[in-house]
């Protein structure tokens, strides 16, 4: 899962569910409104498809120990938590793709509409 998230608002403003290729990497830029495409700085891991994909201009590859990634990994662990079906070993496990991906959707949606304006 590739997501994005303002670091002010901590609203995710892009989101994209496949693997770590470089064609999700462009389907995640892709999903970014043109105003965060055309101004706003991504702090990324080192994972080549980040580089390959975003404009230099507008990445920089940072270390956790910079802190510049903390607000979506935060997020990622609030999203384990929160969506039971992520983990494997629970009752409400599902083996349909379509029911994680929806259920994903379904948290984000709920997450962006409670914080506050």
């Amino acid at each position: 899962m590739w997501l994005a998230i303002d670091a002010k608002t901590r609203e995710i403003v892009g989101v994209h569910i496949g693997d770590r290729s470089e064609l999700a990497a462009k389907a995640l830029w892709q999903s970014l409104p043109g105003v965060y495409r055309q101004c706003a700085v991504c702090y990324t891991d080192f994972w080549a498809a980040d580089a390959a994909v975003l404009p230099s201009k507008r990445h920089r590859a940072v270390g956790k120990e910079t802190g510049l990634t903390n607000r979506i990994e935060r997020f990622n662990c609030t999203l384990r938590q929160r969506v039971s079906r992520l983990v494997r070993k629970t009752l409400s496990f599902s083996k349909s793709l379509d029911n994680h991906i929806g259920a994903i959707w379904y948290f984000i949606h709920d997450y962006s509409a409670s914080l506050p304006v």
